[in-house]
């Protein structure tokens, strides 16, 4: 089959959508699929980055397109980028010939009307898959105004997508049950989580200490929030726990990433002269496993408002690790899910947004105990990579009739049987 992914992030590009998709891209090229990506030609996170606008990378032809180097300081800049990344994908997909399936993802929003669109004018099956949700989740965030007409456009195109799709793809259920009150027929709807990138992550001791030696974290319990620093996974309560526990010299906060809020963390540590704060920058997928590795605890955020309209896909690396987690966020949510669902509670302790108190309490418990990786079991299978991707490879092929999937020969092969 030819098939073809749009999405603003691809690889090389670190974020997590990027990661996420790129895996998708090489799985199905092994499956012999022919496959095109349209992405950006600029870093997601870091605009400057540049990328080269034509590659054949693991059997996947990708297409990357210019568009404004306008960063994320304020919402005008936000819709530039936007935009021009919109304009720049409408002129590529004008050059493309069919194909059999068009996968859209949601960054941005925008881009899977585009997506829709195209299957629909060349005769394609059409995927939608879902990250996140607009214009629910940007509502939720204070950056939109409900009812204004940003609003009622990013609906729009949120239901036209998800109504001109055959599958939608959603991460969790609270997600889906949102996806339900938009009138989207049920049977579309299929939850796929993101899965454990198996393929590079795994517990590296060795690993776990060149990065504490690099970065002077030896001899500290080291609780670390790593991924994207966005307002739907608010901080407050993260760095102002930090501050209460400045004088706490066994206890160092590790933040990795990038994202809005990323320079937000750097300034409050200068602004309070906290050395139990580091940043550093996204890592490299390859010393991905030994930055994971390098934590004690690991933190997931997720704001209070967000349950169904974002995932924190961190978790799937983090409990293959077998580390333990604290969650701030409301119980109500996919975590919960997976915590409620073992005994063990799968090693994931909860705060609620806010509490501070409970924050601070929770990781100076489990510093007095040492936890360290071995206590948590890091058996998540219904999260591992081959699992997962083989559920969504196993839905694109299943979109195209029988002989069409097998091709001409094939299906002309069995004509005399």
């Amino acid at each position: 089959m030819k098939i073809l992914l749009v999405n603003q992030c691809f690889y090389p590009d670190l974020v997590a959508t990027a990661q996420y998709t790129s895996d998708l891209a090489v799985a199905l090229a092994e499956r012999g699929h022919e496959v095109e990506v349209i992405a950006s030609s600029r870093g997601y996170d870091d605009p400057s980055l540049r990328f080269v606008s034509h590659e054949i990378w693991k059997g996947v032809r990708i297409h990357r397109v210019p568009c404004l180097a306008t960063g994320k300081g304020s919402r005008r800049k936000r819709i530039l980028n936007i935009a021009s990344f919109f304009v720049a994908c409408a002129a590529r997909m004008l050059l493309l010939s069919r194909y059999e399936v068009v996968i859209a993802l949601t960054s941005p929003p925008l881009i899977s009307a585009l997506g829709a669109l195209f299957a629909r004018v060349r005769s394609s099956r059409f995927i939608f898959w879902i990250m996140d949700l607009n214009p629910d989740e940007a509502i939720a965030a204070g950056w939109l105004r409900a009812g204004s007409r940003t609003a009622k456009l990013l609906e729009a195109v949120l239901r036209y997508s998800a109504h001109a799709a055959d599958r939608v793809i959603v991460l969790d259920r609270f997600m889906r049950d949102r996806m339900l009150t938009k009138d989207v027929a049920p049977g579309k709807l299929l939850i796929l989580p993101p899965w454990s990138q198996d393929d590079g992550v795994r517990y590296d001791a060795v690993g776990r200490q060149s990065f504490r030696n690099q970065h002077g974290l030896d001899a500290k319990f080291v609780v670390m929030y790593s991924g994207n620093h966005s307002p739907c996974h608010p901080l407050d309560t993260v760095i102002e726990a930090a501050r209460a526990l400045a004088q706490d010299h066994r206890i160092q906060f590790c933040f990795v990433g990038g994202g809005s809020e990323f320079p937000k963390v750097q300034a409050f540590a200068r602004e309070h002269e906290l050395a139990n704060i580091l940043c550093l920058p996204y890592q490299p997928r390859s010393g991905l496993a030994a930055s994971l590795s390098a934590a004690d605890v690991h933190l997931v955020v997720m704001g209070a408002k967000m349950t169904g309209l974002v995932h924190p896909c961190k978790i799937y690396n983090v409990l293959t690790l077998g580390i333990p987690v604290i969650h701030v966020g409301p119980r109500e949510s996919h975590i919960g899910d997976i915590a409620a669902a073992r005994v063990d509670g799968a090693g994931i302790r909860h705060v609620l947004p806010g509490d501070e108190t409970g924050l601070v309490s929770a990781i100076q418990r489990a510093a007095d105990r040492g936890e360290a990786r071995g206590e948590i079991p890091a058996n998540y299978g219904e999260f591992a990579m081959d699992r997962v991707v083989g559920q969504f490879l196993e839905t694109i092929e299943g979109l195209i009739p029988l002989p069409l999937n097998m091709g001409a020969t094939a299906a002309a092969g069995h004509g005399n049987d």
